[in-house]
């Protein structure tokens, strides 16, 4: 279509190929009946990853992708995106509000949901790279910044060194039967050189990623949205509990805890009006 071809036909119109509600006549979800095939009979990271893709996944993985949902649901009210919904509840904000701005911190590009991609990104990378020759030393090399540092997402993490979370979801695809395909071997290749060097091993959406691109059977852009809500079960952990207790509670602040380096205190000027 050129022009404005292409919007003039949607205009006044909604249109999509997921489903909908006919009134009186049941809820479809490409071509399955909500009520009548779904509730009860699949789980709901299944009918997500349904309503996402359009595809039901195989039962195993729709359990693999709810246990890293559980790994990713710390009560710590430490963690950034909890910590606003601490604020939120103690502030009385509605959870709606306050959990939606808690699970909206959470994109970020260093860590959290939002740095799925650039570790999905980093490892197909890397496997072209081998796949035209070069050696993964070299390639992990190329991705040396001065100071030595590997720029490697997923496969570094603040505060902590390693990461448990990878060996508990290992331990899971194991006992459900997945075996290791190349994603996987290569982000355990990359893993032991870069322990090896001293760097930082595979933290967890290193291996999420190694993990979806091996078995998912989706794109990017759809590992992206099923995970766009992961953080929030720890988010509202800690909004309920913030929320349970006195308004205002959650950090509260004197005004001596303020450091204030703004002008020094100026004499106000003669016959200035009081």
């Amino acid at each position: 279509m050129s022009g404005t071809a292409f919007w003039d036909t949607r205009r006044n119109r909604i249109r999509t190929r997921k489903g909908g509600w006919r009134i009186g006549r049941g809820i479809s979800v490409y071509g399955h009946s909500l009520l009548g095939e779904l509730v009860g009979k699949h789980g709901f990271f299944e009918v997500l990853y349904l309503e996402v893709t359009g595809r039901l996944p195989d039962p195993r993985l729709a359990k693999w992708i709810e246990a890293s949902f559980l790994c990713l649901a710390f009560p710590d009210p430490r963690i950034w995106c909890n910590q606003i919904g601490a604020l939120a509840g103690s502030s009385r904000i509605p959870p709606t509000v306050g959990i939606s701005a808690g699970v909206i911190a959470s994109e970020s590009t260093l860590y959290g949901p939002g740095s799925t991609r650039p570790a999905h990104d980093f490892l197909v990378t890397a496997q072209s790279a081998l796949e035209a020759g070069a050696t993964l030393e070299a390639f992990i090399t190329g991705c040396t910044r001065p100071g030595g540092r590997v720029r490697a997402p997923g496969f570094s993490r603040p505060i902590a060194q390693g990461d448990d979370r990878v060996e508990a979801l290992s331990s899971l695809a194991r006992e459900l039967g997945f075996e290791d395909r190349t994603y996987l071997r290569l982000a355990a290749s990359i893993d032991a050189l870069l322990c090896a060097r001293g760097d930082a091993g595979i933290n967890m959406l290193g291996y999420l990623a190694a993990f979806l691109l091996d078995h998912g059977d989706m794109q990017i852009e759809d590992g992206e949205r099923i995970y766009a809500l992961a953080v929030n079960a720890g988010v509202h952990a800690c909004y309920a509990e913030a929320n349970s207790e006195h308004a205002g509670g959650f950090l509260p602040l004197s005004c001596e805890d303020v450091e204030y380096r703004g002008h020094a205190p100026r004499a106000i000027p003669a016959g200035w009006p009081s």
